[in-house]
């Protein structure tokens, strides 16, 4: 247990460079309780102790504003950024060095049953305000920009964005720059009103071409 502690302590020193010291971490990362608060109702859920996992996981939801079901797999070295708002389903699956910003949503589509939940392979980034949803597989080193939408499995090695997420770049070393990400719905409309004023000035020409013509001709 206290390795566990160790770990994710140097987890968040390395994530965050706003963290200080130990004393800061385990008094004001609400992301640190919350996981360590999951470790144990996960540790209980596995047991089959009968409801407390769950009053652990919402107690932990009162203090800290994130809701992990204790039937939720995770993997070492998870870490929630701030994480007001972050909700992870029971039958999700995460794996190692992982990080959530906040207000993601590891969640269902709706009247599934069994697996319901994404899973995340390892060193997966998930952007402030993203929803990854449904039985799906996020590949290995993705990277989920902020406020996407994602409901199809996504490979490894790629960065996806939008609403619904797509793939925008895939074998991307470079860290998740949310002010510089793609944005396909963006280009696809710069894309169109380009076209249109090519098409507005051949429109022009033959306008003009055919006035000409009709002078000749007069």
């Amino acid at each position: 247990m206290f390795r566990a502690i160790r770990e994710q302590i140097d987890t968040i020193f390395r994530e965050d460079p706003a963290a200080k010291s130990v004393i800061e971490i385990l008094l004001c990362y609400p992301g640190f309780h919350a996981i360590l608060a999951h470790r144990l109702a996960h540790r209980l859920y596995q047991w089959k102790v009968p409801l407390v996992p769950r009053v652990l996981s919402q107690i932990s939801r009162f203090f800290t504003g994130i809701e992990i079901h204790p039937g939720a797999t995770i993997g070492r070295r998870f870490f929630i950024d701030h994480g007001s708002g972050v909700v992870i389903g029971e039958t999700t699956e995460i794996g190692d060095d992982v990080l959530l910003y906040q207000g993601v949503t590891l969640g269902g589509t709706g009247g599934e049953s069994g697996k319901r939940h994404p899973t995340l392979g390892n060193n997966v980034v998930v952007g402030t305000g993203a929803k990854v949803l449904g039985n799906i597989r996020i590949g290995d080193n993705v990277k989920i920009g902020a406020g996407s939408v994602v409901v199809h499995p996504v490979p490894d090695n790629s960065t996806v964005v939008g609403v619904p997420g797509r793939v925008v770049r895939v074998r991307s070393e470079a860290p998740l720059d949310h002010g510089h990400l793609p944005d396909p719905e963006g280009q696809a409309i710069d894309d169109l009103a380009r076209r249109v004023a090519e098409l507005e000035g051949l429109l022009r020409q033959l306008i003009g071409e055919h006035e000409i013509q009709h002078h000749r001709e007069r």
